[in-house]
């Protein structure tokens, strides 16, 4: 779960993002539209799906990780392991 207001807020974004994402899939379902671009929605909703889950995913590193009475010195190794799983989940 997102700590701060901010990465709440961002998560929030994020998930109606992903449902009107999920909304307009379904209307191209229903509707019968041809593969392509059922496709192309369909990796949409993923990498929304994907960018939520970094987003939380961040949230909760920096919250567990920053707890250090000295919260600078262990921004480096958590930015550099945040950089690593935004590039997986992509």
């Amino acid at each position: 779960m997102p700590h701060s207001p901010e990465d709440k807020k961002r998560a929030l974004t994020r998930v109606r993002r992903v449902r009107g994402q999920l909304d307009a899939l379904e209307q191209a379902l229903a509707e019968g539209a041809a593969c392509g671009p059922v496709l192309q929605q369909l990796a949409a909703v993923r990498g929304a799906i994907n960018g939520l889950m970094a987003t939380v995913l961040e949230s909760h590193l920096r919250e567990e990780f920053l707890h250090a009475k000295d919260r600078d010195a262990g921004r480096e190794p958590i930015d550099e392991t945040i950089a690593i799983i935004r590039s997986y989940l992509r």
